[in-house]
């Protein structure tokens, strides 16, 4: 199991930075309110249908499409037209100085299960600490690091200025799999889905959402506790 990967894409930060700096259209704050404290917003620029949300339903669309925002990023537009895989949900995320996401799940979104988030710092600072599976992960304006959103994880930033990601989720082909595992950089991991804290934290995650895919996949993930417990009792 991959925990991280650097990916080796080049990204066209200082025109990002640029488009970045012009913007005028109004952020919106996370929706998952109970996961962070401080400012914490989202700018989509890619969504389900195109449509005007902030929600990435992974798992329950099939098709993306390009939100209005992304007129003003001509150079994500090029960025993400570049790569060759499937690209689904994109955004910018902006973590306010100060403020914190707390540990969390992502349940299924993990390269092993055949989508992979990547994280582009496009604005950070050397006192923001992203923690994956308690790794602590050094990412850097301009690189493209994939990693497993599908383990504990959680981000601070202690710094003085905003720490905004563009944040691209793919589904798993080929082409991207030789840039998350051939890495330079990389941290593997053991396969933990079997583990039964790490389930009854997804589960507990998943119940939050309080949306039916949600609450569906909870329950699966249940039934595979249960199993579990029972096997060992």
């Amino acid at each position: 199991m991959v925990i991280y990967s650097k990916a080796d894409i080049q990204v066209p930060i200082s025109s990002i930075q640029h488009e970045l700096k012009k913007i005028n259209s109004n952020w919106v704050d996370h929706f998952n309110t109970a996961h962070y404290q401080g400012a914490w917003t989202v700018l989509p620029l890619r969504t389900p249908g195109g449509c005007d949300s902030i929600i990435p339903d992974l798992g329950t669309v099939d098709h993306y499409e390009d939100h209005p925002n992304m007129f003003f990023f001509p150079a994500v537009k090029q960025l993400i037209a570049d790569m060759r895989c499937e690209i689904m949900s994109v955004r910018l995320l902006n973590l306010a100085a100060g403020a914190m996401i707390k540990q969390h799940c992502d349940a299924e979104l993990a390269f092993e299960k055949g989508e992979a988030r990547l994280h582009i710092p496009i604005h950070t600072n050397p006192d923001v600490e992203f923690y994956v599976n308690n790794d602590r992960v050094m990412m850097n304006e301009g690189e493209c690091w994939y990693i497993n959103a599908n383990l504990p994880h959680r981000v601070s930033n202690h710094g003085h200025s905003d720490r905004i990601h563009l944040v691209i989720d793919c589904r798993v082909n080929p082409w991207l799999e030789h840039f998350i595992l051939d890495s330079k950089i990389i941290a593997h991991a053991p396969d933990q889905t079997r583990d039964p804290e790490l389930l009854k934290q997804i589960i507990n995650e998943l119940k939050m959402h309080q949306m039916p895919h949600s609450l569906k996949m909870a329950a699966e993930f249940q039934k595979e506790y249960d199993d579990l417990i029972n096997s060992k009792a």
